[in-house]
């Protein structure tokens, strides 16, 4: 069965409606963030959706064959910082995890990119108990990944831009 409605404009108006959600009733509207994040990564960064039901990553990087996890925050204007991201599950298959990070009005303004590698050997260096169980600030993700796309200059491989 089709509908009638294309992706892009269902996604713009779940962008609408967690928006006006937050604004009216003080907090975020569960689980719409994700589906945004993922959508804007696909589409920002030219990856391929993973296969309906596949567990562990979300998508796949045509390029490299990368399988990557997308993980979302939305960084809210008044916000006191100390945003985390969702766990980060060790024991799953997937190569690297990009961040998609978002306006008050769920709109991407960065995304980074971090490696297994990477991730995995802050969280076995970490003494926190959250960072042993998979936690990460979106600060600390900053710092081990890689900024790979911003809503100013558009991906950061020289492969797109917002122009």
């Amino acid at each position: 069965m089709t509908t009638p409605y294309s992706a892009d404009k269902l996604i713009a108006q779940a962008r609408a409606l967690a928006a006006e959600y937050r604004r009216a009733m003080g907090k975020p509207l569960p689980g719409v963030s994700t589906e945004i994040a993922g959508h804007d990564a696909i589409r920002l960064l030219e990856l391929e959706p993973a296969p309906e039901g596949q567990g562990g990553w979300d998508a796949r990087d045509p390029r490299t064959g990368e399988r990557i996890q997308i993980k979302s925050r939305a960084i809210f204007s008044d916000s006191r910082g100390g945003e985390r991201i969702g766990q980060l599950r060790l024991n799953q298959d997937w190569d690297a995890v990009v961040l998609v990070l978002m306006d008050d009005d769920y709109q991407p303004t960065e995304i980074y990119r971090a490696t297994r590698e990477d991730l995995a050997e802050y969280l076995d260096q970490a003494s926190e108990g959250r960072a042993r169980r998979g936690a990460m600030s979106v600060a600390r993700f900053r710092i081990l990944g890689e900024l790979v796309w911003d809503a100013v200059n558009g991906r950061q491989d020289g492969l797109w831009d917002n122009g």
